[in-house]
């Protein structure tokens, strides 16, 4: 287990890269890392070209992570986040093809 000293310096350092990336964002990757370290989600709302999913790359990057983007359409169905049985004619047989989260 790390001590608070320890995640405090971790996170000050992955601040940091990514503010190599995106300039005057501490704050946000702060919080998305705190998120992650408390396993939570993070939902980042704003308007066209500001910079989220930069943002988002540069901190997945950083801690080691994988990147996956979900486009919210009004279409969007559960299935398309976290997957799919998909019948595979071949083998007769229903395969699950994961979704974003998966």
């Amino acid at each position: 287990m790390q001590s608070v000293q320890d995640l405090a310096t971790a996170v000050q350092r992955v601040v940091a890269n990514v503010e190599k990336v995106i300039v005057g964002k501490g704050e946000s990757v702060a919080f998305s890392l705190i998120a992650v370290i408390c396993h939570g989600h993070v939902l980042i709302e704003d308007v066209p070209g500001v910079g989220k999913t930069v943002l988002t790359k540069a901190i997945a990057r950083s801690i080691g992570c994988t990147f996956k983007r979900i486009q919210f359409t009004p279409d969007l169905l559960p299935s398309d986040v976290t997957g799919t049985s998909i019948y595979n004619q071949k083998t007769s047989n229903f395969e699950f093809r994961p979704g974003p989260i998966m």
